[in-house]
């Protein structure tokens, strides 16, 4: 049974891989999957937050030709990735496991909400052009960027399309380059909170290796899957299985 456990684990944190480097939202596949092996709720965060961590990396190599002019961008944003990163990581393990357990469902819907209308908000934001965003555009940016770290760090289900949307608020528009710049700052956001777990002793390690590879592989998969299929087809996918789990989770108690 176990080795069974761990083979779901492993082609679902390789979908999810994929998913992150792509658009964002893998975590909609790999949390309920873990919650739904009997892993406790915030032992499944922190375990998921580890093992799809390695992903972010592959995710960066994918997309590295098109990171090319970047380097601003990555020093604005890089700092309040880590400090969200290390905020959220800090609220989440003195969250009380049953109230983060019933919270779940909800930010699980709330995270695929914002995905299904993450390019609705864009067009209304009426930002303008990378070349042309100024001081004030910068600063929303870093704020943001900060929040959405935060979030991440604490739960981190749907930070690739927020940090898109930020990066939106830069006036970015290419989204390969986009995802170049997202996935380098998932490597902050979840390395540090992933480090805060480790040392509190919140990892469930037997899982936490299986999805380590299974996110690496799914992430070197995923980007050349992105340059085939664009981020649409596979953000319809991940809104649907959002859903899905958005339910599965609220029933999950009763069943």
């Amino acid at each position: 049974m176990t080795g069974l456990r761990l083979a779901v684990v492993f082609l679902v944190s390789a979908a999810a891989g994929m998913v992150n480097s792509v658009a964002g939202g893998g975590t909609l596949l790999s949390f309920p999957t873990l919650v739904f092996l009997g892993v406790p709720p915030i032992t499944a965060n922190a375990t998921n937050t580890v093992g799809l961590w390695p992903g972010s990396f592959a995710g960066v190599v994918g997309f590295r030709r098109d990171m090319a002019g970047t380097k601003r961008w990555l020093l604005l944003l890089i700092g309040p990735s880590v400090a969200g990163g290390v905020l959220g990581a800090f609220l989440l393990l003195r969250t009380p496991s049953d109230v983060f357990g019933a919270i779940a469902p909800i930010l699980v819907l709330a995270a695929t909400v914002l995905l299904a209308v993450q390019d609705r908000i864009s067009r209304r934001l009426g930002v303008p052009g990378p070349d042309h965003a100024g001081p004030r555009w910068a600063v929303a940016a870093v704020v943001v960027q900060f929040l959405v770290a935060t979030y991440g760090g604490f739960f981190g289900a749907g930070i690739g399309i927020l940090m898109l949307a930020t990066l939106g608020i830069l006036g970015l528009t290419d989204i390969h380059k986009m995802n170049g710049l997202k996935n380098t700052f998932a490597i902050c956001i979840n390395g540090v909170a992933a480090a805060y777990f480790v040392a509190s002793g919140a990892v469930d390690w037997t899982y936490a290796g299986a999805m380590a590879v299974g996110a690496v592989l799914g992430g070197l998969g995923g980007a050349g899957l992105a340059h085939r299929l664009g981020r649409t087809f596979v953000r319809r996918v991940v809104i649907g299985i959002g859903l899905i789990s958005t339910v599965a989770l609220a029933v999950r108690p009763f069943i």
